[in-house]
């Protein structure tokens, strides 16, 4: 199983590693609807790839997925547009920075709805299109920061575990139609998002990281760390006992 996608969606497209993953996309031949809030930075995107491989690769919505009142229909347009769908990938996240000593209840909101309420409104009409169609992939993005509580970023920890779980929820669903989802788990990318932070190590590309999505997609895996050495580092830190968990600083 690593057939080619033809027709996709990006949800999060105009930077980090969902503009990666929609430039891999056109590269390999499908037609790609590229969706984010930033319209400026999503028609940079679309513009190479339509230079690169054709002015018919690209579609272009602007869309704040914290609007979930809208993503049902900017859905239905862009199947219609593209004629058909076989892929979509919600890529849209967002950390806000949260000190030590801070709770801040606005931040964690905006955390939730980007990185939950906009990929329920997303992906929920692609559950119900593949279901129908008997076949297609969803992709979530997620974060090996979602397999534990840490100090840092609690929302961020949770809205990465819940959307996980969502996922799980979503391929039992899903795989007795001929549906396939996977949820993607990386570590440390080299984004905006992580620019600026102390202390990585195994630091991806976009374009590494992309390349390992999209082959994984393509095989119909379940849930894959990227790179795939995080599983083995997930699984230690799962194995700590929250009495000690709780004293580190991690």
């Amino acid at each position: 199983m690593n057939k080619r996608f033809e027709r996709a969606i990006v949800v999060g497209a105009s930077s980090g590693i969902g503009a990666a993953l929609a430039r891999q996309l056109a590269g390999q031949g499908a037609r790609v609807a590229l969706v984010a809030r930033r319209g400026d930075e999503l028609e940079k995107v679309a513009e190479g790839i339509r230079t690169a491989w054709g002015s018919d690769k690209a579609i272009v919505r602007t869309n704040d997925v914290t609007d979930v009142d809208a993503a049902s229909t900017l859905f239905s347009e862009l199947v219609e547009e593209l004629g058909g769908l076989d892929f979509i990938c919600y890529a849209a996240g967002v950390m806000a920075d949260v000190g030590p000593d801070e709770y801040p209840t606005d931040k964690d909101l905006k955390i939730l709805q980007v990185g939950l309420s906009g990929a329920f409104a997303w992906l929920n009409p692609a559950a119900d299109y593949f279901q129908k169609q008997k076949r297609g992939a969803i992709v979530g993005i997620g974060s090996i920061a979602g397999d534990r509580g840490r100090r840092a970023y609690p929302s961020y920890h949770a809205t990465k575990a819940g959307f996980a779980t969502w996922l799980e929820s979503l391929r039992n669903r899903l795989t007795q139609h001929g549906v396939r989802v996977t949820t993607i788990k990386p570590g440390f990318i080299d984004t905006a998002m992580t620019r600026g932070m102390d202390g990585l190590f195994w630091v991806k590309t976009a374009d590494e990281a992309a390349a390992s999505i999209l082959h994984a997609a393509q095989k119909g895996k379940q849930t894959v760390y990227v790179p795939a050495r995080w599983r083995l580092v997930s699984l230690v830190i799962r194995s700590i006992p929250s009495f000690i968990f709780r004293r580190m600083s991690i």
